[in-house]
């Protein structure tokens, strides 16, 4: 499997073409389950570029190759390795990555993600920002990170803090997977298509005329669309909304502890498997990403994050545990929530000396 940072690789992973008005975007790495590597960051950035100036093009639409989803995520062992070889390949990724996301946010075409199989960290980043997000029955939507001493990034303080509600803040804590319906409650999605209608939806789409409009786009995204059932986090609304309705780490847990009921006991008991550092971390990024003016903000912030993740043990047991060993028994430093002190979490919000944006503050995005 190639390296995310080798230059051998470009090209070959993202297919790039033009069909009829339509500009499309291939992730090809599906043995990876499509991973990210800078060469794709790269050649997606390109792609985007080229389209926009194309007057031909009417919209862009991003998929994934294979079965078995649009995008797993980073390529976290060959982070794992440039960070534990001290090289700023890592930091380079993520700066380009977030780059990236913010980009898709500000895309002015019509910018389609397919959904479908797993979407997770890096494949949130490029998916959830379009303005036509399109779930499908397979779709398995997740933040993970906390299970690996990590946190949810790509903006995850953004895009969760959007609703009025903890949805959020369970996303981000307990990284559950969530289903179609899920991912559309939480607005991380706009519409579900049966994936036996995606051939169709996609083939319909580059007969739209030049100078078509996002409402043409989403009225034949509608034409193939279904009404997705009721899911986990509807059903849970509100016990989520009064159980994750705290300013810490320590509280929410004793929330879950006091209620006793099923849902609950079933989040204290994956939250039990969680970095206890990497939720507290999580948590105060959600705080902070509620107050924040823009998107680019909340990716200043989590990228200043990755720094201390890279310094970190937990990251590098969580990876071990999860993706080396394969053990699933990381052992935590430190091990108890109650251990994790204000000098840990604090180490995550040191402002780096060269920040991705000129001035996050007076920047906007909206996903």
């Amino acid at each position: 499997m190639p390296s995310i940072f080798d230059p051998a690789a470009l090209h070959s992973e993202t297919l790039v073409e033009r069909q009829g008005a339509l500009g499309r975007i291939r992730l090809n790495r599906p043995k990876a389950l499509n991973s990210l590597t800078l060469g794709m960051v790269r050649d997606i950035e390109a792609a985007l570029d080229d389209f926009e100036r194309d007057p031909a093009i009417v919209a862009v639409i991003v998929t994934g190759e294979g079965e078995r989803g649009l995008c797993a995520g980073g390529d976290i062992r060959a982070i794992y390795d440039g960070g534990k070889a001290g090289s700023d390949e890592p930091a380079t990724f993520w700066r380009e990555e977030y780059r990236l996301n913010a980009r898709i946010g500000h895309y002015w075409k019509p910018y389609i993600a397919i959904m479908d199989g797993i979407v997770m960290g890096g494949g949130v980043g490029i998916s959830v920002y379009g303005s036509h997000r399109v779930v499908t029955e397979r779709t398995r939507f997740a933040m993970p990170e906390t299970g690996i001493g990590f946190f949810p990034d790509i903006g995850a303080s953004w895009f969760l803090t959007r609703q009025d509600s903890e949805l959020g803040t369970y996303i981000a804590l307990t990284g559950e997977p969530l289903s179609a319906a899920d991912a559309i409650l939480a607005g991380l999605a706009d519409s579900l298509v049966p994936s036996d209608r995606l051939p169709a939806l996609i083939e319909a789409l580059p007969e739209l005329s030049a100078g078509g409009s996002s409402d043409a786009v989403s009225a034949v995204i509608e034409s193939h669309s279904a009404k997705p059932e009721s899911g986990k986090l509807e059903q849970n609304r509100q016990a989520i909304d009064r159980l994750f309705a705290f300013d810490t780490v320590e509280q929410i847990m004793e929330a879950l502890q006091k209620d006793g009921g099923v849902f609950a006991q079933q989040c204290l008991a994956d939250l039990s498997t969680k970095s206890p550092l990497s939720l507290n971390v999580t948590l105060r990024l959600l705080q902070l990403g509620r107050q924040s003016p823009s998107l680019e903000a909340c990716l200043e912030r989590e990228f200043a994050a990755t720094v201390a993740v890279l310094a970190s043990h937990d990251f590098y047991e969580g990876v071990r545990a999860a993706v080396i060993d394969k053990d699933r028994n990381p052992q935590w430093r430190p091990a108890r929530l109650a251990d994790v002190i204000d000098a840990d979490v604090a180490a995550y919000f040191q402002p780096v000396d060269r920040p991705i944006f000129t001035d996050a503050s007076k920047q906007g995005a909206n996903p």
